[in-house]
């Protein structure tokens, strides 16, 4: 019989895991951590967003400068096929208002659970607290354990150690020592503002609803969270490549934010025209601006440090702010960076390593938020697996 060892136990890693279980080969899962799936429990903590309903083409465009090599794995599994993978796992779904497709239990953990049964079902097997080092001077894979150094001789290999985004959860990145990766970058992530006490103190924690953030060009919907430390949220997610790209080149750069984007600055100058007759500054911009207390801190913000010299309308719709730099990459939803596309095959086999495939966010790949992370985890981690049996077939003895 065919063995497997997948390394990760992450989506990438389980997908692998079932589709060459199902095809009689016999699989162990390695993972570090004490227990399989732990950052896909993660995930399901607000509602476990699967994939997205819109056309595959412009989904497909949210992979940006991947989708080319990226594209072949997501057509052989794309979203229609993983939302009937996860209602035969008994986890039925719905579409939100959104596009985005959730669970209609909207957790993650009654889905792990039906799927490490299915995989226990087809005699998988998990070898836990394993941590992999590499290869031995044989070719065997290494791995520390707390009995001690442990070592595996799988006709395969399927490295699914996820990237370097909240590594408390399994996937620290320390892996990218032993091959041929880009650098990790945060993806995802929220951005330093430097806040005034003021500020920081009394809105820390607390969000911004229905505003629009513009970064060179592009505008994005959506909501936002004022942190200790800057600005969070999905509409900072969506733009964050573009943003720690430009930060790296050239250092703090400027954006900006539209506090009432239902609403164009002329009727704003209009609501704002009239006389204030005594009130104060903010109960004039909460009544006839019909702005958010949050949304008034930021604009007594940028009128009392001097950053904007606009008439309040305009500031209400073009609030500048510094981005002074992307939040760690240990608290980024995703990352950027990892084994370089260059480095693989059209079956995500190393190049330099026959037998051994990588998928996930171990690949240098990044997405937005709304369905198109896990999507293409998955999708990879059965392509990697469609290509290792694609691979022992050709090479098995005649």
């Amino acid at each position: 019989m065919t063995s497997a060892a997948i390394l990760g136990g992450g989506p990438a890693g389980l997908m692998a895991a079932e589709i060459l279980a199902a095809h009689g080969v016999a699989v162990a899962i390695y993972d570090r951590m004490p227990s399989l799936g732990r950052k896909l429990l993660m995930a399901g903590r607000g509602g476990l967003n699967l994939t997205h309903s819109e056309p595959l083409n412009s989904f497909l465009d949210r992979y940006g400068p991947a989708r080319p090599w990226l594209e072949p794995a997501i057509r052989a599994f794309p979203p229609a096929a993983l939302i009937a993978w996860c209602e035969a796992l008994g986890q039925p779904t719905f579409v939100g208002s959104s596009g985005r497709v959730f669970p209609r239990a909207m957790k993650a953990s009654p889905l792990l659970r039906a799927w490490l049964s299915r995989l226990g079902a087809l005699g998988v097997t998990t070898r836990l607290r394993h941590r992999w080092t590499g290869w031995a001077e044989d070719g065997a894979l290494s791995f520390d354990t707390p009995e001690g150094r442990a070592i595996a001789r799988p006709d395969i290999v399927i490295l699914a150690l996820g990237g370097a985004s909240w590594p408390r959860l399994g996937s620290d990145g320390h892996w990218s020592a032993l091959l041929p990766t880009a650098p990790f970058q945060p993806s995802n992530c929220g951005f330093d503002v430097e806040w005034s006490a003021h500020l920081r103190d009394k809105h820390a924690g607390r969000p911004l609803k229905r505003i629009a953030l513009t970064f060179r060009g592009r505008t994005v919907k959506g909501e936002a969270t004022i942190a200790a430390t800057g600005l969070e949220g999905g509409a900072v997610y969506a733009l964050s490549p573009a943003i720690r790209d430009a930060i790296a080149q050239e250092g703090a750069v400027s954006g900006t934010i539209d506090l009432r984007p239902d609403l164009t600055r002329e009727v704003l100058e209009q609501r704002l025209s009239i006389p204030r007759r005594g009130q104060s500054l903010s109960g004039f911009l909460r009544k006839h601006g019909g702005l958010s207390n949050e949304a008034v801190a930021l604009v007594q913000e940028a009128l009392h440090t001097g950053t904007s010299q606009d008439g309040l309308a305009s500031l209400i719709k073009a609030l500048p702010l510094l981005f002074r730099a992307p939040r760690p990459i240990a608290r980024a939803i995703s990352s950027a960076g990892g084994v370089r596309a260059d480095t693989i095959d059209a079956r995500f086999m190393l190049t330099d390593r026959p037998g051994v495939f990588v998928a996930g966010e171990m690949l240098d790949w990044e997405a937005p938020t709304g369905g198109y992370l896990l999507q293409a985890c998955l999708a990879t981690g059965a392509a990697a697996a469609r290509g290792a049996l694609a691979w022992v077939g050709e090479h098995r003895e005649p």
